[in-house]
């Protein structure tokens, strides 16, 4: 089958992947863009998976003030190097990171991080565990991995804290 640089385009437009990486995928699947998403979101997981074990000594502090300056919020978000730190992909995270915290307010990053004995909701209150707010069919976790993939570094959420007034 004649892979056409369109589908190419389209492609790494919805996945992020390198051109070479998605013509391959495109030829593998005989031009199936649902099944190249897939294989290349499977692709993506076992890249953060490889790079989970990482130092992430940089990063960068997010800040989000809600619309009417009632509630904001600041989280941590670091990486290996600050060469990832000031990419786009992991500027938009970050920021939308800190958007979810403000939504949702989570209490806690994931599950390690819940005290033993404490009865709670996972899926509510971990942040990793959390629908994405942009795109409810992801969770934040998987939406992190996908950056790793596109950056190609190990990223981490080290803290987050929450404001609301009167709170």
């Amino acid at each position: 089958m004649e892979i056409s640089t369109d589908m190419i385009k389209d492609l790494r437009a919805q996945s992020g992947a390198g051109i070479m990486d998605c013509r391959s995928v495109l030829l593998e699947t005989e031009g199936d863009i649902d099944k190249a998403l897939e294989i290349l979101r499977e692709k993506g997981m076992l890249k953060a998976q490889k790079k989970a074990g990482r130092t992430t000594g940089q990063g960068l502090v997010e800040a989000y003030i809600h619309t009417a300056g009632r509630i904001g919020a600041m989280i941590e978000v670091n990486c290996e190097t600050d060469f990832a730190a000031r990419t786009d992909e992991f500027k938009e995270m970050a920021h939308c990171l800190a958007m979810q915290v403000a939504a949702l307010a989570p209490q806690y990053i994931s599950e390690e991080d819940i005290p033993e004995g404490t009865e709670v909701v996972p899926e509510e209150s971990c942040l990793l565990n959390q629908q994405y707010i942009k795109d409810p069919a992801k969770t934040v976790k998987e939406v992190i991995t996908e950056t790793i993939a596109k950056v190609g570094e190990n990223i981490t959420v080290s803290r987050f804290t929450r404001y609301e007034l009167g709170g």
